[in-house]
């Protein structure tokens, strides 16, 4: 594997220009002072409450998600391509979803294989000729970015059914701004607060038709989700009601809330559990998170779901590697951002290079999330290589493999003190009237050497990301 991308120091290990002010401050600042702000930031994250489950411990308690004190920073010009890119992903993306649901042009034209879409688990065939307000699916996206060696940008994967990580950015920077107020001070920082208001702006632009003062509701699975605390965060600073399913009634095609105040006619719903279980009537009938009716008087266009049903199509991992072609097809223009290098092991040709070199290669599940059901061919030892090898065999479709990449670092604190530890980076990208990128993002950071597994329910901790304005 190619060495890392060092985010802070050059090749010659000189400070890059917009790391000086924070390598000033932090040579001016003894170990025990250091030590004491970051006990400062955990006190601070337990009292708010930020916590997240992590997979596979057996305690099955939530704990807090490690925070570095040390940030993720990017010079303005830098930003000012990364926004672009992401601008024309997002863009090309909400075309694709809306044209598969609508006259599937990019399907007729063999540009991407219709089996792919037709036959994918996300596709929702109860979607198909259902006008969404504004033509946009995919409200709040999510897309994962990585700096491979080279120090060029890749986009790792989209996220656009369920984002999640959000009040992680917006906390992490109100910690930042606590403990370091001089660095604050000094430089200037595009500020991310303004995304409660800027979601609440959009959710509010894509209410039904004819309706001036929408009301808009957080709906969240309940407080066994892991990632509860974003939903109740979220709802709380838009000021609008956090609910759960048995919370919401339809009636005459019309959502409506039980409040102290009576029953409360909901307009825009910014969803927060998956399609499967949002209507028992319609997808899964055995749910008990969604709500009966929920998807009728969403086709009746009495309420705007976001993001809405089906956007998963659009971030499948077997999807994935068309999405350059999107951006050719529908805007006409070259991709700005790259995708990594995929294998589709539907195909005969990739599937044997795939399987001739597990042990050099990442292997994904078209589906999977979170980190979890996939190898990292370089770190698995023999036996998890076979077993993933059986896997496979039993079900190529369902994978896809990259390059093992050699993922940017960024000196983090650790027991030892002071080292380098490989990060990716999630900005966030609201999309109505106009898309908005936000500035910045979320920074994951794998806290076990030599890991590249950032995912926060596998351990990884967090990062402040500053967008130098100047």
């Amino acid at each position: 594997m190619a060495p890392s991308y060092d985010e802070m120091h050059d090749a010659s290990g000189q400070v890059r220009p917009h790391y000086e002010a924070f390598d000033a401050w932090l040579q001016a600042t003894s170990f025990d002072e250091v030590a004491h702000k970051r006990r400062q930031a955990e006190t601070s994250f337990h009292r708010v409450g930020i916590t997240f489950s992590v997979y596979g411990e057996e305690s099955g308690n939530e704990r807090l998600i490690p925070f570095d004190i040390v940030p993720r920073i990017l010079p303005a010009s830098e930003w000012k391509m990364l926004e672009a890119g992401l601008r024309q992903r997002v863009h090309a993306l909400n075309l694709f979803l809306g044209d598969i649901y609508g006259e599937q042009r990019i399907l007729r034209d063999r540009r991407i294989p219709a089996e792919l879409v037709l036959d994918n688990s996300e596709y929702r065939k109860d979607m198909q000729g259902l006008k969404v307000a504004g033509n946009v699916y995919s409200h709040v996206s999510g897309i994962d970015l990585v700096r491979a060696g080279d120090g060029e940008y890749y986009v790792l994967e989209d996220n656009l059914r369920v984002a999640s990580g959000v009040s992680y950015m917006l906390e992490n920077r109100r910690m930042m701004a606590r403990l370091l107020p001089e660095l604050f001070a000094r430089q200037q920082i595009a500020p991310v607060d303004r995304y409660p208001d800027a979601l609440f702006d959009i959710l509010r632009e894509c209410a039904p038709a004819g309706v001036d003062n929408p009301v808009v509701a957080v709906l969240t699975p309940g407080a066994a989700n892991s990632a509860y605390f974003e939903h109740a965060f979220l709802a709380q600073q838009m000021g609008v009601e956090l609910v759960e399913g048995a919370d919401l009634f339809v009636q005459n095609d019309m959502v409506y809330a039980q409040t102290t105040r009576g029953a409360q006619r909901v307009h825009v719903i910014y969803r927060r559990i998956n399609d499967d279980y949002l209507d028992p009537t319609v997808f899964r009938p055995e749910s008990m998170l969604g709500v009966p009716g929920l998807f009728g008087a969403y086709r009746a266009g009495n309420v705007t779901l976001a993001n809405a049903p089906g956007t998963g199509v659009g971030d499948d991992k077997s999807v994935y590697p068309y999405v350059p072609e999107m951006i050719r097809y529908y805007l006409s223009e070259e991709p700005i951002l790259h995708n990594v290098p995929t294998w589709q092991l539907r195909n005969p040709d990739d599937l044997k290079y795939t399987l001739e070199h597990l042990p050099e290669l990442v292997v994904k599940e078209v589906h999977g999330a979170g980190g979890y059901g996939m190898l990292v061919g370089p770190a698995a030892t023999k036996a998890e290589i076979e077993d993933f090898r059986a896997r496979i065999l039993a079900d190529p479709g369902n994978y896809i493999a990259q390059p093992t990449l050699s993922l940017s670092t960024c000196p983090t604190f650790v027991e030892s003190g002071l080292a380098p530890r490989h990060i990716d980076l999630r900005p966030y990208i609201l999309s109505g009237r106009r898309i908005h990128v936000i500035p910045g993002g979320l920074t994951r950071v794998a806290l076990r050497d030599g890991s590249l597994v950032v995912n926060s329910s596998q351990g990884g901790g967090t990062k402040d990301t500053w967008v130098m304005e100047n």
